[in-house]
């Protein structure tokens, strides 16, 4: 145990993270075992080693982050409600881990000891301003949980960041700790976490983008480590969230011209993710094509990463935000392997008031809710003008 302990001491550690996973797997599994057969010889041993995995799997104190203020924690602490008295944790049901066991169906109890935090969010008036008027729909504290936190992957970082701090201070007061390996994994070009999950007397999974495992399957390309990676992480976290959140809209012309509508009906998604899916294949065949027609292929496949949009338009700087701009910084290679080939190439993404902007785009769509009045909320498509060929770009505003 000894060495066990020393190895999962050690931070940023890939074999850390190794064992802490195969460790959760071996305690799912006698937790199981135990549930099937209570009159087993070794049954009571069994409890023993069970509770020694529960022991080594408690998690390491945290360190302060120090990026936000003292101020701003007591004032988002206050919007909670006098908190439960304090409990000693409890264990923490089994997670599911995919990569080392089969799947083990958990019940998931219908008791919503987070439903006070949903409620101080919702009286955030800061908060309301970049997601509207929202209302959560979960029914038990893991989705609960995951509802949270995927609304605040839409408002910016730092808001971001200051209700997390203070959300993980909260749960503490009733036996629930940060776990930063109950996970669910979306295939990546490189490996950060996107949000926690928890465990205690609250079990909930977080989510982690990962670059060891394969993109979505529907994407039919293996990781080689250039730009094709990129592109194909972002597009597989796309096609992630659109099975998961339903708040999710879409604005892609292709699919439809006249409006942003709702992907939460089957057919809208199937129509958005073909579409989706179909862009990525394009630029996937034209890689070592003519660079006029590699760059016309990520045009359109930028257009379609940016049509994926919430109600109000996600801010520019929210973990959202900054994932589609990711997407649209690699326009920049493309454009420079085009204009090294002797084409004359103009690219310009339409923001600021929409007045003066609008003789650059075609086929805008007016919203009445977010962002400032008269101002673009969201550029779906950049400018652009390869030679002769214009090609105007498209963009979601408020009206004035």
């Amino acid at each position: 145990m000894q060495h066990l302990s020393k190895l999962l001491e050690i931070e940023d550690s890939q074999l850390a993270w190794v064992l802490r996973l195969g460790l959760y797997g071996l305690r799912t599994q006698l937790q199981e075992a135990l549930k099937e057969d209570i009159r087993d010889p070794g049954s009571s041993a069994c409890q023993e080693v069970v509770r020694e995995l529960d022991q080594l799997l408690q998690p390491q104190t945290e360190k302060d982050t120090g990026t936000r203020s003292q101020q701003d924690t007591e004032n988002t602490l206050n919007a909670f409600p006098a908190s439960p008295t304090p409990r000693v944790p409890a264990s923490p049901p089994p997670p599911t881990w995919e990569d080392v066991l089969e799947p083990i169906q958990l019940e998931i109890p219908k008791e919503q000891k987070l439903k006070h935090i949903g409620d101080a969010l919702l009286a955030d008036q800061e908060l309301l301003q970049y997601v509207g008027a929202y209302q959560f729909h979960s029914n038990n504290d893991l989705d609960l949980w995951n509802e949270i936190q995927r609304l605040l992957l839409r408002v910016p970082e730092k808001v971001a960041h200051t209700w997390r701090e203070c959300i993980l201070a909260e749960v503490s007061q009733f036996g629930a700790l940060e776990e930063k390996f109950a996970v669910q994994q979306i295939g990546f070009s490189r490996s950060e976490p996107v949000y926690s999950g928890l465990q205690g007397s609250v079990y909930a999974t977080g989510l982690f983008l990962s670059d060891q495992i394969d993109f979505d399957r529907q994407l039919q390309v293996e990781k080689r480590g250039g730009e094709l990676d990129v592109l194909a992480g972002i597009v597989s976290a796309c096609l992630y969230f659109i099975e998961t959140d339903t708040c999710l809209h879409h604005a892609f012309k292709s699919v439809d011209r006249f409006g942003v509508r709702p992907l939460s009906s089957d057919s809208e998604k199937s129509k958005y993710v073909t579409a989706l899916v179909d862009r990525f294949e394009r630029v996937s065949s034209t890689t070592n094509a003519d660079p006029a027609i590699a760059l016309r292929a990520r045009l359109d496949l930028d257009e379609a990463i940016h049509s994926l949009v919430y109600l109000p338009p996600c801010d520019r700087f929210s973990w959202w935000g900054k994932l589609q701009q990711e997407a649209r910084r690699s326009l920049d290679g493309v454009v420079e392997k085009a204009r090294d080939a002797g084409y004359q190439v103009q690219i310009r993404p339409l923001w600021g008031t929409y007045a003066d902007i609008y003789t650059w785009s075609k086929d805008d769509l007016q919203l009445e809710i977010g962002g400032v009045p008269g101002e673009v909320s969201a550029c779906l498509r950049v400018y652009a003008k390869i030679n002769d060929e214009v090609i105007p770009g498209r963009v979601l505003f408020r009206s004035s």
